[in-house]
């Protein structure tokens, strides 16, 4: 390909540049694995555009009470009986309330900025918990193979039987009063699963961490045979290092490229048990418990369940988007 008078001879390890006017012999510039990254996902504007929403938003997320206190609403929980109506009901956007309230007063522009913690947070939290289990569960089922195989993979087989939803219904109920996993410890008991984030956060891992095994699992049945992980073990490398050092660091890049897309399925799995009363407890803000909240009373507040869903929908929307650049730049020659 040629570009500004250069060719660029492009391949897996580098790319060169050869300058045309002065021939073949001219200088050659090569370039990293990860400059060849972030050449190919840098010319991905889409990938690029919902790369930058994603940092905007996680920094909102952060510095939410001071994004809160900066537009000037009032905070998430609290309760203004003034901003409603003059027969109590919700009122819509205005300047003091650019989202409007809901029926309680509380102003919902804070409550989307604070939901947007709780999303990120099980999205990203549950998700990485998810990759480690899935990746170590792969990596001893492809490498050992044969009863450690069986074994862990129709583990992987009867998690992957439950319908997700059903699963998270009945682990939050059962853990959504008092907590569930009680161990006893020097005579006191622990709860090892809390009602609220950690129990969706434990119902996200139990769901997802399926799909990484299978997918490292796949990998590491044909990188165990390449010549390298033959060369290291013929050096007396110890199974445990032809695991970690050797075949780990080529893992890497399928690893993130469908953590990233099983984050936006994790938020929306978030959304969906908080809608259905068993996810993260109120009054702390969630969208898809906002929009649970928002139904019985749509037809007269549509604003209570717009920016919810809206939030939501971008932020599926760009890590779907950010996901699919990360796959065509990490492996421009591999199809879907």
């Amino acid at each position: 390909m040629s570009v500004g008078g250069e060719l660029l001879i492009e391949s897996e390890s580098s790319t060169h540049a050869v300058d045309l006017e002065s021939g073949f012999g001219g200088e050659v510039a090569a370039r990293s694995p990860l400059q060849l990254f972030w050449r190919r996902f840098r010319a991905d504007r889409v990938a690029m555009a919902s790369a930058i929403f994603l940092i905007f938003l996680i920094v909102v997320a952060i510095a939410a009470p001071l994004v809160v206190k900066i537009v000037g609403v009032s905070g998430p929980n609290v309760q203004n009986p003034n901003d409603l109506g003059g027969f109590g009901q919700p009122t819509g956007p205005s300047a003091a309330h650019p989202f409007g309230v809901d029926e309680l007063g509380r102003d919902i522009l804070s409550r989307v900025v604070y939901g947007a913690r709780v999303s990120l947070e099980v999205g990203i939290i549950g998700t990485a918990i998810a990759a480690i289990v899935g990746t170590v569960i792969g990596l001893v089922a492809g490498f050992y193979r044969r009863w450690a195989d069986t074994l862990l993979m129709r583990m992987v087989d009867v998690f992957l039987a439950f319908p997700v939803l059903v699963l998270g219904l009945g682990i939050g109920a059962a853990c959504g009063v008092f907590g569930c996993l009680k161990v006893g410890l020097f005579g006191s008991r622990f709860t090892l699963i809390q009602p609220g984030l950690v129990t969706v956060i434990f119902i996200i891992m139990l769901s997802s961490f399926t799909y990484i095994a299978r997918i490292v699992r796949g990998q590491v049945l044909s990188l165990r045979e390449k010549e390298f992980v033959e060369a290291a073990r013929s050096l007396g490398a110890s199974n445990t290092r032809i695991l970690f050092r050797e075949i780990l660091p080529n893992l890497l890049a399928p690893i993130i490229v469908y953590s990233s897309l099983l984050i936006p399925l994790n938020i929306l799995l978030e959304a969906a048990l908080s809608f259905l009363g068993v996810g993260v407890r109120p009054p702390t803000p969630s969208w898809g418990g906002m929009i649970s909240e928002a139904t019985p009373i749509f037809n007269t507040a549509w604003w209570y369940m717009l920016f919810p869903g809206l939030a939501l929908l971008l932020t599926v929307l760009a890590f779907n988007l950010f996901g699919d650049g990360l796959l065509d730049a990490l492996n421009p020659r591999g199809t879907r």
